[in-house]
C-alpha cells in the first residue's frame, strides 16, 4: 500500500504565495499521473493540476499562469507552487497518484487566502 501526505497549507493574504508538497511512502509505486485537487466548502472536488510521467502537464483554467506543478525526480515530492493567490483559491487541497486502477489520495491541507 501507498500513503500520501500533503503539507504546506496555511493562511496567506491575497497576492501571496505558498508551496504545497506531496510525499509518498510505503510500497514502491510508479504512478503514471500525479495531481493536485481542491475542494471548497459546498463545492465538488476539482482538479487543479496534473503531471504525467510522459511529461505532459495540465492546469485548470482558473490557475493557469499562477500555479506550477513539478517534481525534481522520480523519488522527490510533488510540489504545487501557488503564486498570486486569490481568495477564490481558498480550499482544502489534496494530492493524488494514479497508475491503472490504483489511485491514492492524501489527506487534505487547508489553504486560506484572505482579502
Amino acid at each position: 500500500q501507498v500513503q500520501l501526505v500533503a503539507s504546506g497549507g496555511g493562511l496567506v493574504q491575497a497576492g501571496g504565495s505558498l508551496r504545497l508538497s506531496c510525499e509518498a511512502s510505503g510500497s514502491v509505486f510508479t504512478p503514471n499521473t500525479m495531481g493536485w485537487y481542491r475542494q471548497a466548502p459546498g463545492k465538488q472536488r476539482d482538479v487543479v493540476a496534473t503531471l504525467h510521467t510522459a511529461g505532459t502537464i495540465n492546469y485548470a483554467d482558473s490557475v493557469k499562469g499562477r500555479f506550477t506543478i513539478s517534481r525534481d525526480n522520480a523519488k522527490s515530492p510533488v510540489y504545487l507552487q501557488m503564486n498570486s493567490l486569490k481568495p477564490e483559491d481558498t480550499a482544502v487541497y489534496y494530492c493524488n497518484f494514479q497508475r491503472g486502477l490504483n489511485i491514492y489520495w492524501s489527506q487534505g491541507t487547508q489553504v486560506t487566502v484572505s482579502s
